[in-house]
């Protein structure tokens, strides 16, 4: 089955034509499917055109929130609701175009675990969004190490295995490749179609920018020191105090060699020891916390810190 979600925020004009694009587009690939519209505290009355949509046709399927939590929220929602093998995550504004999910399948039969949307031909704002985003993905692709034109575009396409157990807070549903390249997915990209939005209006802003920045220091935190939080606290816990040994010890040298008898009084190397001595401390004692906090996360979850692909004649 293919399950396409949908996150929804005051869309109420576009509900019908996307219901539409989506049914045609999904009919023609003759696969069993099923629409799933999360609607995140519209306040203009698409949560009972949801209703008749749901009402209309029971492949769709509505969950609605108490409040407003965000598009990560709601596709997260998406994604714990769905049943397909294969999960088509699409915008509810009509930028994306429905009829590009075929040109996803396609890709995913050629053996990739991850198919993501590129707009090339992007109709929106160049100062507003299409520079920033162009700045955005080229930094995103060098920290993650995953070659992506448009980690923001939502059409996407993912076989369900690489994804399940995957879970996501502030806007990292952007970074969702990145957490399937974790568990070792084939990802590749297709160039789909982008048209300028006709109903409604944007939820973005340039101010999305810094939380990008932010999300991505603590993706790359995850990616490199998820299971072992000391090898960073400890570090930098280890330099702190060389830097308070090293400034000690040119204090001391200053009193007792260079003749300068007020060096502790009349020198910041004092203060700088204190401080880095301090720090340095801080860090590992954080460090010591983040391992043991670590080895709660898995152990009481009974997680594995490793991934099998697959196996031969073992039983479970």
């Amino acid at each position: 089955m293919l399950s396409v979600t949908v996150p929804i925020c005051n869309e109420a004009g576009n509900l019908g034509p996307l219901y539409e694009k989506v049914r045609k587009s999904m009919d023609r690939i003759g696969k069993p499917w099923e629409m799933i519209l999360v609607d995140d505290g519209s306040t203009d009355g698409s949560d009972e055109l949801l209703d008749e949509l749901a009402e209309k046709d029971q492949r769709v399927k509505v969950i609605h929130f108490r409040r407003n939590f965000g598009q990560t929220a709601a596709m997260m929602a998406g994604f714990d609701f769905a049943r397909g093998d294969i999960i088509i995550p699409l915008d509810g504004d009509l930028q994306n175009d429905p009829a590009d999910i075929p040109l996803l399948l396609t890709k995913l039969e050629d053996g990739f675990d991850v198919v993501s949307g590129w707009r090339k031909d992007r109709q929106d704002n160049a100062i507003q969004r299409n520079i920033p985003s162009i700045m955005a993905n080229r930094l995103i692709s060098f920290v993650s190490g995953v070659r992506l034109h448009d980690f923001g575009c939502s059409l996407k396409a993912y076989r369900r295995e690489v994804i399940e157990g995957v879970r996501l807070y502030g806007e990292m549903h952007r970074f969702l490749p990145i957490y399937a390249s974790w568990h070792g997915a084939a990802i590749t990209e297709v160039v789909v179609r982008h048209y300028a939005r006709t109903a409604g209006s944007s939820k973005y802003g340039l101010e999305r920018v810094l939380k990008v920045l932010a999300d991505l220091i603590t993706v790359k935190f995850l990616d490199r020191f998820q299971q072992k939080p000391m090898y960073l606290f400890g570090a930098a816990g280890l330099i702190f105090l060389i830097i308070s040994a090293l400034t000690f010890a040119l204090a001391i040298y200053y009193k007792l060699f260079a003749w300068h008898p007020k060096s502790f009084v009349e020198t910041p190397l004092p203060l700088i020891t204190a401080v880095a001595g301090s720090a340095g401390v801080m860090c590992i004692l954080m460090g010591l916390l983040a391992e043991m906090v670590v080895r709660t996360f898995f152990e009481s979850q009974n997680k594995s810190v490793y991934l099998v692909r697959s196996t031969r004649n073992v039983e479970k």
